[in-house]
C-alpha cells in the first residue's frame, strides 16, 4: 500500500493511506531504507511511501518514492543537509512587517532552501505600520516573479493568501515569532500552540516542534517549526543562481561564471544599470560564501582564487 507521512516523532511515522485516507503508525523496515542513503532524515512529512499494513502493531515502511519537491536546510549540529518536508506545490515563506524585524536576507536564504516548488512570500502583521523599506522589498520580489503579499493574522485579513493556497499543498516556513502558527490556525480553524515575542531580543519563541501535514477542504498545509536562523543546504553552488532570476540576464565571458568576482563577470554592469539590486547581490554573495566555508579546504582555496 502507499501512504503519505503526515507526522513523525522518534522514528515513528503517522501515515495517511492514499487509498482510503485511513491513518496508521509505521516504522522503517530494518535500520535504513535500501533506496535512501546518506541523509540525516530519510523520511519527512510529505513523503510518499510504500508500506506493509499491520493491524496488530506498527506497519512497516519499505520504500520511499522520489521527491518531486523539497525544502531543506543545513543542520549546524550534525553538519549535514536536513530535509524538512517534501512534495508540496509551493513554499510560503512567512515574514513580518516588524516584531520581529523584517529580514530580506532570511527570505533570500529560505528561497534557496526550496527545490522545484513555487515561492510565496507572506509578510504578516500589516496591521502595524508598513515601512517604505518593507514596501520596496515587496515590490522587488514581485518584480522578480515571486508572489509577495502582506497579511494580518491578528485581524484575520488573509483573503489574498487563501487565493494563492486554493487547490495546492503549501509548506509554511518562517522565523520564530512571525505568526506562522497563528496563520495556520486561522486558515484551518485549528488551536495549535502559539508564542509571544521575547522583547529583550525582539525575536520569537519556538512553538511548533515538528512538521505536520494538515488536510483542508480547499487546500493542504504543512506547518514546520519556526527557526531563528537558516542556512542553505550544502550542494552545487550553481543552484543558487537559479534562485536569483535577475542574474539570468548576465552575459558573462564564461557560461560557468558564478558571479563571484570572476574575470568577465557582467553582474557589476547590471548593478550600474539598476537591473540587479545591490542588496540582493550582496545577499547572493553571502550565501555563496557560507557554502564555500563548508567545503573541504582545497575547494575553499579554489573559491578564493575566483575573486583575484
Amino acid at each position: 500500500m502507499k501512504g503519505r507521512i503526515i507526522k513523525s516523532a522518534n522514528n515513528i511515522y503517522t501515515l495517511s493511506s492514499l487509498l482510503d485516507s485511513s491513518i496508521c503508525q509505521a516504522r522503517i523496515k530494518g535500520k535504513v531504507l535500501d533506496s535512501v542513503k546518506g541523509e540525516y532524515n530519510p523520511l519527512v512529512v510529505g513523503d510518499i511511501v510504500s508500506y506493509i499494513p499491520n493491524t496488530q502493531g506498527d506497519s512497516m515502511i519499505t520504500e520511499r518514492e522520489e521527491r518531486a519537491t523539497s525544502f531543506a536546510r543545513w543542520n549546524v549540529k550534525k553538519l549535514i543537509n536536513q530535509t524538512i518536508c517534501a512534495n508540496m506545490d509551493q513554499v510560503v515563506i512567512v515574514s513580518t512587517v516588524s516584531n520581529p524585524p523584517f529580514r530580506p536576507r532570511f527570505i533570500d536564504r529560505a528561497i534557496c532552501c526550496a527545490r522545484n516548488a513555487e515561492i510565496v512570500i507572506a509578510i504578516n502583521k500589516d496591521d502595524l505600520e508598513v515601512s517604505p523599506f518593507v514596501s520596496s522589498w515587496c515590490k522587488l520580489y514581485n518584480a522578480l516573479g515571486f508572489k509577495c503579499i502582506t497579511i494580518s493574522a491578528k485581524e484575520k485579513r488573509l483573503d489574498a493568501l487563501i487565493e494563492l493556497l486554493k487547490g495546492k499543498t503549501s509548506a509554511f516556513v518562517g522565523q520564530s515569532g512571525c505568526g506562522k502558527s497563528s496563520i495556520v490556525n486561522a486558515l484551518l480553524s485549528l488551536n495549535e500552540k502559539t508564542g509571544e515575542i521575547v522583547s529583550k531580543y525582539d525575536r520569537g519563541r519556538h512553538t511548533t516542534t515538528s512538521s505536520t501535514f494538515f488536510y483542508g477542504e480547499e487546500y493542504n498545509i504543512i506547518d514546520t517549526p519556526g527557526v531563528r536562523e537558516i542556512l542553505v543546504p550544502l550542494e552545487d553552488e550553481s543552484l543558487v543562481k537559479e534562485c536569483f532570476p535577475e542574474l539570468k540576464d548576465a552575459t558573462c565571458l564564461y557560461s560557468s561564471c558564478l558571479h563571484y568576482g570572476e574575470e568577465g563577470c557582467a553582474v557589476p554592469e547590471l548593478i550600474d544599470k539598476n537591473i540587479v539590486s545591490p542588496e540582493r547581490y550582496e545577499s547572493y554573495l553571502r550565501i555563496l560564501e557560507s557554502l564555500f566555508e563548508r567545503r573541504p579546504g582545497y575547494m575553499r582555496k579554489k573559491a578564493n582564487e575566483r575573486q583575484k
